[in-house]
């Protein structure tokens, strides 16, 4: 196994180090630690996995330091996951399941700036920030929705379900066009979802996060509108062959073994791409 390929591996054992002591402190029995330590590592072995099969897909010449950031930030998440499963047979500390969300949500727009100042942006790097993302809201939601309610869980799964309805219906992988607004709704979700974590204000955290699920119904039902409204041109024979824009996934730019770099890197906006849940659905997920 190349550098580039045991990076992600190393990055996930230590994780795996680091928040076995983390769930050892803050798990209140060993049997509630033991339990977290198992979803800690199952979580970590399978996003490694997958990262790993990215990167020789896509003949990666460097992991790259903005994948290191979201890697680091991925086994936050792990632990985060860890203490959520946890807590379904012993309280474990809130404290530390809410700063741990914290710093993940911070650490979201600092793999975009990495990418950003040293040119390494990615589709590889975009998709895995953004099952990241994915992942920490579904964390959040499982244990939001304990005290407000199983509906919390719908932020969550929304993403997972529109990409599995994506293998019936096909035409719902069509590459949707850039929108700022996506990234903005993705950060209300997250910091919604650790206020109501906190139960600090639990007369409007309901209120808060029903807000925050609202955006996102509005922000999934454009595209899914869009999605109609192109399939019904394409049908009619009215729209234009499909040609992505110059700043979207199939024009980003990536190494390969040799060093060589494919694609259109001029405008290329890292933010867009580590950040918004615009990804084509892959045969690969990263």
């Amino acid at each position: 196994m190349t550098r580039v390929q045991s990076a992600p591996i190393s990055i996930a054992v230590a994780g795996a180090v680091v928040g076995s002591v983390l769930l050892v402190i803050a798990a209140p029995s060993l049997e509630t630690a033991v339990l977290g330590c198992l979803a800690l590592v199952v979580y970590l072995a399978i996003s490694s996995v997958l990262v790993v099969r990215g990167l020789l897909t896509r003949g990666a010449a460097r992991f790259g330091p903005a994948n290191v950031v979201t890697a680091v930030r991925s086994s936050l998440v792990g632990v985060c996951a860890a203490l959520v499963v946890a807590s379904f047979i012993a309280p474990v500390s809130l404290v530390t399941l809410v700063a741990l969300a914290v710093i993940a949500l911070l650490l979201d727009g600092v793999d975009g700036w990495v990418a950003r100042r040293t040119n390494t942006s990615s589709e590889l790097g975009a998709r895995f920030d953004m099952e990241v993302d994915a992942f920490l809201l579904l964390v959040l939601s499982v244990y939001v929705s304990r005290e407000l309610g199983s509906w919390v869980l719908v932020i969550g799964l929304m993403r997972y379900a529109f990409v599995a309805a994506g293998w019936v219906l096909p035409w719902l992988n069509r590459q949707l066009p850039y929108r700022y607004w996506r990234k903005v709704v993705t950060a209300v979700q997250g910091i919604a979802l650790t206020i109501a974590l906190t139960g600090l204000i639990p007369g409007a955290a309901a209120v808060l996060v029903a807000l925050a699920l609202g955006l996102l119904v509005e922000s999934f039902g454009r595209d899914v509108l869009w999605l109609v409204v192109r399939r019904g041109a394409d049908s009619a024979g009215l729209s234009t062959p499909h040609r992505p824009d110059s700043g979207g996934f199939a024009s980003t730019r990536h190494e390969n073994r040799s060093g060589r770099q494919h694609g259109d890197a001029h405008g290329l906006d890292h933010e867009r791409l580590r950040n918004e849940g615009e990804a084509p659905r892959l045969r690969n997920a990263e």
